[in-house]
């Protein structure tokens, strides 16, 4: 029997290294954010990591049906894929999606096809995502979502997204650290 890890990277791989390597890269460095914190995840983190090497597969140019990776992420693991139903739903609602997704006017149908997971997880895997730069490096969520509105320009529908969801991006991250810091501070 295949773990979750071992079935998603070669997926994720197949559908991004070849047409979108550096999104790959950054696929991989979200992954290995989500190692660092297994330690507050519990049976959950083999779950994160894997969702977040899938994260951003919604970006390949097979899958892009809507034009909102989150959503065509989703689909195609579920309905293709046959994906993990919790994997599916951390992929779809990934860092604040259902915020770009109101922008898009798909807000609806994202929250009507795929249930959100529990806080823990999707604070988890925004942290993950949002202290990782496109190449697959470490970074922190402030130079990342200046990053991500400079990419695509303050007024597109991207940079207006990522600035309304500066806050809730930054209160993640600082829940995940909370949660790390607790951790580690309990006697062994």
């Amino acid at each position: 029997m295949s773990t979750l890890t071992e079935w998603a990277y070669p997926l994720a791989e197949s559908l991004l290294a070849e047409p979108l390597p550096r999104r790959w890269q950054h696929c991989l460095g979200v992954a290995e954010r989500a190692r660092t914190i297994a330690l507050v995840l519990g049976d959950d983190a083999e779950l994160l990591e894997a969702a977040a090497v899938l994260h951003d597969i919604g970006y390949a140019p097979d899958l892009a049906k809507t034009g909102f990776h989150p959503l065509d992420g989703a689909r195609y693991l579920r309905d293709v894929a046959g994906a993990d139903e919790r994997v599916v739903n951390l992929v779809a609602h990934h860092s604040c999606a259902w915020m770009e997704a109101e922008a898009r006017g798909l807000r609806a149908e994202l929250e009507g096809e795929f249930p959100r997971e529990g806080a823990h997880l999707n604070d988890a895997l925004c942290y993950c995502d949002m202290n990782t730069t496109p190449d697959g490096t470490p970074t922190n969520p402030i130079d990342r979502v200046n990053e991500i509105a400079g990419r695509y320009g303050p007024d597109s529908l991207i940079g207006t997204f990522i600035r309304r969801a500066e806050p809730e991006i930054l209160a993640c991250t600082s829940r995940v650290l909370e949660r790390v810091s607790a951790a580690k501070r309990q006697p062994m």
